[in-house]
């Protein structure tokens, strides 16, 4: 069964809070925080649908994206996974991939396991 689609302004007002909390030095709640990363990658698979790549976000997610080849059993072969806090900073524009990649925040295999073009989702 598919999960519920959460609310554009839900989500958004998720986002801002998460954002507000890092620019005050803070963190959000851990309920604002699972809303803003399931957001974020609900839109990323609203905006790059596919099967190809799985986007890891645990503890708070998970999505399939990018069109391609279509993963169905066992350990897809690309795979990105990162923390909630990196994966917020990506999704909204205050960490490029490079950058995430070379400060090894960002864990990224197989050939199609490249976000770099579809970030930031969220400005």
């Amino acid at each position: 069964m598919a999960r519920a689609r959460i609310d554009d302004l839900a989500g958004r007002d998720a986002v801002a809070t998460w954002r507000a909390a890092q620019d005050g030095g803070a963190s959000a709640d851990r309920q604002t925080l699972a809303l803003a990363v399931r957001y974020t990658l609900q839109v990323l698979a609203e905006v790059a649908p596919g099967g190809t790549v799985e986007v890891r976000v645990p503890p708070f997610g998970a999505v399939q994206c990018i069109e391609g080849p279509r993963h169905t059993r066992g350990t897809p072969p690309n795979v990105v996974e990162t923390d909630a806090a990196t994966w917020l900073a990506l999704a909204t524009g205050s960490l490029g991939w490079e950058d995430g990649r070379a400060a090894g925040r960002i864990h990224a295999s197989g050939q199609r396991a490249n976000l770099d073009g579809l970030l930031p989702i969220i400005r």
